[in-house]
């Protein structure tokens, strides 16, 4: 990824660029900004050309803009964020892109979706949730980054909530969650009515501990689950594997 600053009105932003300069994502330079989550969210997941997904929560829409570009699905993705001004990034990301026919941005919480959408409109919904509770840790002073790192607006009950609306039964569910809390991210899944399906343990390098999962889930369906090979981020040397480079590929 590339990137470089620029000043635009009263917001201090840069225009990153992914794949080779073909993907321009503008982000608030000291506000969120999408990290190697959503590449790895956007990667791991297996869609098929005929799902209809939603992503919870798209901040500046990097996740629906990598699958819209790499036209992995049919269907136009949406986006849904709460936060007005990351709302406002993203539809700017799309136009830049010339992908409005392909994403539709959201503002709206996510956990009122089932007024906007009928109930069972996609067959994949795409997060990566806040993974830290209110009253863990030192909350951001800024708040966008608070937002995005602590329930402050929604919490992990919330999301399964909002996609067992959302889902047919057997739509599937698919998230990425620091490793530490995979006891809460399971527990909730199965509370929500979700089975988990497939799981990978994401690594920063080997011979390290697990760092982040990537879980997908299917609404309703049996105890059977595949555990995937583990996922490593970086070598031994500190550069990226070659498995994380990939998804850096168009």
């Amino acid at each position: 990824m590339r990137g470089n600053s620029l000043i635009d009105g009263t917001r201090n932003l840069t225009r990153d660029a992914l794949f080779d300069g073909n993907l321009t994502v503008f982000q608030e330079k000291e506000g969120y900004r999408f990290s190697v989550d959503a590449v790895l969210l956007a990667g791991l997941t297996r869609i098929r050309p005929v799902d209809r997904i939603v992503e919870l929560g798209t901040g500046c829409g990097v996740v629906a803009l990598v699958l819209a570009h790499r036209r992995k699905t049919k269907h136009k993705i949406f986006g849904i964020e709460i936060q007005a001004e990351l709302a406002g990034l993203a539809r700017r990301n799309v136009e830049e892109n010339a992908l409005t026919a392909r994403i539709e941005i959201c503002e709206m919480d996510f956990r009122d979706a089932s007024r906007r959408f009928a109930p069972e409109s996609f067959d994949l919904i795409l997060s990566n949730p806040p993974y830290r509770k209110t009253g863990s840790g030192r909350i951001n002073p800024n708040r966008q980054k608070a937002i995005a790192r602590h329930e402050l607006a929604s919490t992990l009950p919330d999301l399964f909530s909002a996609a067992w609306r959302l889902l047919p039964q057997g739509g599937r569910i698919a998230l990425i969650y620091p490793a530490a809390r995979i006891g809460h991210l399971l527990c909730c899944a199965n509370a929500g009515g979700f089975s988990p399906k497939r799981l990978r343990i994401i690594y920063s390098r080997p011979g390290g501990p697990g760092r982040l999962v990537h879980l997908e889930c299917s609404k309703g369906g049996g105890e059977e689950a595949t555990i995937e090979p583990p996922f490593y981020i970086y070598r031994e040397d500190g550069e990226f594997s070659d498995t994380m480079l990939e998804l850096y590929k168009e």
